[in-house]
């Protein structure tokens, strides 16, 4: 599976190569090369995904990740640009010269208590508690450096131009550094941005892509006067009771809104002690939209329910918006000629033994086993009013591809 998404993407930046008149027969020629070079990196890609997955580093904390990531493409001659957009953890590794610029990127963070031993298709944990790659965020990057690292040996060989980039979705559970990477610069230059994700199928989309939303992180901080819970109760105002209020108004309200919306919260900071009136207490909510109007207008209605709770309760709150990510827009160009990639590459050649675990998974989740995977086409929204079209042009849209 791993060599053939590599050669996807391998085969979509090639696609670039074309603007410098490279013929067709070249360009095929070329791709050939390219499959043979993956071939060649299958153990390699496996080393590189088991080792990110055995860090297992939280948002903002992929202090080995990075140094082992980085590691590999520093030996492979790319130049590497850390701590970019002031995160300590992000970086921008850099080959060749001129345009065109092909960005590539993939997250490296992954989720909290979801340790897992690798290999083991039921809950066995590697260290209770501990976080874990339970979103494959391991896999990612490892791809791109392949790919990266094929396309520099032909670009070497062909004396091409252009400029190879790699960057890495630190934080991307919580949001936390794209918009921060747009705000610096970093794509500024770029013609060609591919991002790669783990998925059940190869696929590729343009327009407003049917399977994304977007959201803002917001944290919502109370503020009341502490007190002695059982000696004068009355001297209080809980910053905990507001937090409380605010979150049971907000679930009155889940039945009110958009089927298209997810809303989620933990409360970040609950007291310190039962008898002991919280003077200061906090809830952090994710909110969860398909389009910007819907996600604002959640978070106005956010505000309003804190806004309330603290009248409810003599207290007052601040807010503040911790990340942020929007619903791409993405290019029929390249979605066109990765898919004709794709369609050369073909679909992984399972094992047995790979059937054998995805089948025991499957058991163990309690998810009915489907039919084999099929070509999924290319993903298109098109807005005709409120009107969606999915699938590829001229073809009968195949749904199951788009959850």
């Amino acid at each position: 599976m791993y060599r053939t998404l590599a050669l996807a993407l391998l085969l979509g930046m090639a696609c670039a190569f074309g603007q410098q008149k490279i013929s067709t027969d070249k360009l095929a020629s070329l791709k050939a090369d390219l499959a043979g070079d993956i071939d060649t990196m299958n153990k390699r890609a496996q080393v590189m995904v088991d080792t990110v997955f055995s860090f297992g580093e939280l948002g903002f904390q992929e202090v080995e990740t990075s140094k082992y990531l980085t590691g590999i493409l520093e030996k492979e001659g790319f130049r590497i640009e850390r701590g970019i957009a002031g995160i300590p953890t992000a970086w921008l590794a850099t080959w060749g010269e001129g345009k065109p610029v092909i960005s590539l990127g993939s997250d490296i963070d992954d989720i909290p208590q979801a340790s897992q031993k690798p290999g083991v298709a039921w809950h066995e944990p590697m260290i209770a508690g501990a976080p874990g790659h339970g979103e494959g965020h391991n896999s990612g990057v490892p791809l791109n450096i392949m790919a990266a690292i094929a396309v520099k040996k032909v670009m070497e060989r062909e004396h091409l131009k252009g400029t190879l980039q790699l960057w890495p979705g630190v934080a991307e559970e919580l949001l936390g550094t794209k918009a921060y990477y747009v705000r610096a610069g970093l794509f500024k230059d770029v013609d060609i941005c591919l991002f790669a994700h783990v998925a059940a199928n190869l696929g590729v989309s343009f327009g407003s892509s049917p399977n994304q939303n977007g959201l803002v992180s917001i944290e919502y901080a109370f503020k009341g006067e502490t007190a002695h819970a059982a000696g004068a109760p009355w001297r209080g105002r809980s910053a905990l009771d507001a937090v409380e209020l605010m979150d049971v108004g907000w679930n009155f309200r889940r039945e009110h809104l958009r089927v298209a919306q997810r809303s989620h919260y933990v409360i970040t900071d609950g007291g310190d002690q039962p008898n002991v009136v919280p003077a200061t207490a906090a809830v952090w909510y994710y909110f969860r939209e398909a389009d910007y109007d819907h996600i604002m207008d959640m978070w106005r209605i956010g505000d309003n329910m804190a806004r309330a709770a603290t009248l409810m309760t003599d207290t007052s709150f601040t807010s503040r918006l911790l990340g942020s990510a929007w619903p791409g827009h993405f290019s029929r160009p390249i979605a066109e000629d990765m898919y004709g990639n794709i369609k050369r590459v073909g679909l992984p050649q399972w094992s047995e033994d790979d059937q054998a675990l995805a089948k025991a998974l499957q058991k163990e989740l309690k998810v009915p086993v489907r039919a084999r995977l099929k070509d999924p086409g290319i993903a298109r929204t098109a807005q005709a009013g409120r009107r969606r079209e999915w699938g590829r042009p001229g073809r009968r849209p195949d749904r199951r591809w788009l959850r």
